[in-house]
């Protein structure tokens, strides 16, 4: 996910994939002691965009606040 597509999202919809994402980073974990994943670049990739929502998420909340 660029950083263009997180920017777009609003506040619901970040929350919403930053859940979404860490259940699959959970699934993957749980599912890797029997089969190692096709592709072990989705831990990486999936961590950096929870990591890219998360601060995006932290920059609007800031963003309320000093409005009020």
């Amino acid at each position: 996910m660029k950083k263009h597509e997180v920017a777009a999202m609003s506040k619901q919809e970040l929350i919403d994939r930053i859940s979404e994402l860490e259940d699959r980073i959970a699934d993957i974990n749980f599912f890797k002691v029997i089969e190692l994943p096709q592709n072990p670049m989705v831990f990486r990739n999936s961590r950096r965009d929870i990591a890219r929502m998360k601060t995006q998420l932290h920059k609007l909340n800031a963003a309320d606040a000093g409005k009020n």
